[in-house]
């Protein structure tokens, strides 16, 4: 009995289930909006500091992240810029340095619009107190300490609380959170880790 037409049939089965997986993990990913969905302000009071005190690596030991940091701005649609990998943090450049009086705020993604881990997909586990460590160009490394843990809808998270000048220093994380919204290409909250200098 020729068995070869049937293993054909076979390959050709997987292979055609294959592609159908792969073109919907493909078009996932090319609707994913690569977007932190906060609005950010467009003035603000930004202090003259030196290239040394701008933050190149995030730590949170207790989630065993150790990140670059990009310098992100504004998109076209008016929010902060997220990193252009899933590895990467990044930080609101025209915003309060790290370390500064006011808020300095940093976001990541949660996931690469495939489900695979993104930089923050473990934020939501952070707990009070956690330490969360910035090292500067120049070398210096600012300890932060977890003081608030929020979630906000996506449409509604606070933009004045979130990057306030009106503080002693602080470093907000972002992420995305809750579930995704189909129809707005995003997910339907918005995760904020609050933090303050330590002076210890």
């Amino acid at each position: 009995m020729n068995t070869r037409p049937a293993c054909i049939s076979a390959v050709g089965a997987v292979t055609a289930l294959a592609i159908a997986v792969f073109l919907y993990v493909a078009v996932h990913a090319l609707f994913y909006a690569s977007d932190s969905g906060v609005s950010a302000p467009t003035s603000t009071m930004i202090a003259v500091v030196s290239t040394s005190s701008k933050p190149v690596h995030l730590q949170i030991p207790s989630l065993h992240i150790d990140a670059n940091v990009q310098h992100v701005g504004i998109n076209a649609a008016g929010n902060m810029q997220t990193p252009d990998n899933y590895t990467d943090v990044g930080w609101y450049k025209y915003g309060t340095v790290p370390g500064y009086s006011g808020s300095a705020v940093i976001d990541g993604h949660v996931d690469n619009g495939l489900a695979l881990a993104g930089v923050f997909k473990h934020l939501g586990d952070i707990e009070l107190g956690d330490d969360v460590y910035i090292i500067t160009q120049g070398g210096s490394k600012l300890h932060f300490v977890v003081t608030g843990i929020e979630l906000y809808p996506y449409s509604d998270a606070p933009t004045d609380l979130i990057f306030g000048q009106n503080y002693a220093p602080r470093l907000n994380l972002i992420t995305c959170a809750g579930t995704w919204v189909a129809g707005k290409k995003t997910y339907s909250e918005r995760l904020v880790v609050f933090t303050q200098l330590s002076t210890s």
